[in-house]
């Protein structure tokens, strides 16, 4: 009790009290992010009109702004947390942009090193912003509580998602292509294959190189048009389909095609354990993007934000 009647000590509280009074009342100002340059919008917009072929409205357009500024917020903390003194990719990339400028004749890589930080390349090189923006993010993704997908958020999304999991239709086909400089023997050799019925290797003689190659197993519709392009399938799925039968000419951008379809697997719904790996996966992606938006919504509140 003796101690709490001491005038120095009184002092000591007063200037604590004092000290956090103030700061509350006139707190020290947040590092500031923006606002954006007049390049840097343009620039935006190029991007997107090169990804979309048109301008973007307004809203898309404080959308990208939003999300430009969070990524030199990133860039700002990272930064500030001395993230890039620890990064070796960033370490190579200084030290390559000192020999690009020819600085660094006769010096070691770490005193390259060196100079590129008291020079600030840092702070102007894209990869090394790209490079410290994904420590950020993984910083703090790492101070998330991510758990695994339960059991019944993996089935509530199975049976919500059903229309979407479905599995495709799939055609195991062989293929006799002629290419388009031999479109006049078209009929005369197709009519040939037929009549001798000749089998898909015997028949493959009759035709032209194809590099994609020449027999493709369960395929999709999709996976067909990353071979034939998306005409041929178009035509394809108008044939008759039966399997151990020829059909054809089918046309593709390339040229004519005769195909034998081997077997055929008609669309169907999706088995949970078929898509439980493809379900479980998503799951973490969102989660993980929640978190990520999550994380950045409560960093942006230590900064001024300036639109």
């Amino acid at each position: 009790m003796k101690l709490l009647s001491r005038p120095w000590l009184h002092f000591v509280l007063l200037g604590f009290a004092l000290f956090y009074l103030f700061r509350w009342i006139d707190p020290p100002p947040r590092p500031s992010v923006g606002p954006l340059s007049e390049p840097r919008i343009e620039s935006l917009q190029r991007q997107w009109f090169t990804t979309a072929g048109r301008s973007p409205s307004e809203e898309q357009l404080d959308f990208m702004i939003a999300a430009e500024l969070d990524r030199d917020m990133l860039f700002q903390e990272a930064i500030a947390l001395n993230l890039h003194l620890y990064d070796n990719v960033v370490r190579q990339r200084l030290i390559r942009n000192i020999r690009f400028l020819r600085l660094g004749e006769d010096k070691t890589e770490q005193e390259m090193y060196e100079d590129a930080l008291r020079m600030e390349l840092h702070l102007g090189d894209e990869v090394v912003k790209r490079r410290l923006i994904q420590a950020m993010e993984q910083l703090l993704l790492a101070q998330a509580r991510l758990a695994q997908p339960s059991e019944s958020d993996i089935s509530e999304r199975f049976v919500r998602d059903t229309e979407l999991l479905r599995r495709p239709a799939r055609y195991t086909i062989e293929h006799v292509f002629f290419s388009r400089d031999r479109e006049a023997e078209l009929e005369q050799q197709v009519a040939a294959i037929l009549e001798q019925q000749l089998s898909p290797e015997q028949a493959r003689q009759l035709g032209s190189p194809f590099l994609p190659g020449y027999l493709f197993r369960a395929q999709s519709a999709e996976q067909l048009a990353r071979h034939f392009g998306s005409a041929f399938v178009l035509n394809l799925q108008q044939q008759e389909l039966q399997p151990q039968q020829w059909v054809g000419p089918v046309q593709s951008t390339y040229g004519q095609h005769l195909v034998w379809v081997e077997a055929i697997e008609p669309e169907r719904d999706a088995e949970l354990e078929e898509v439980r790996p493809q379900i479980s996966r998503d799951l973490l992606l969102e989660q993980r993007q929640q978190a990520l938006r999550d994380a950045v919504s409560e960093l942006r509140q230590d900064y001024e934000v300036i639109l």
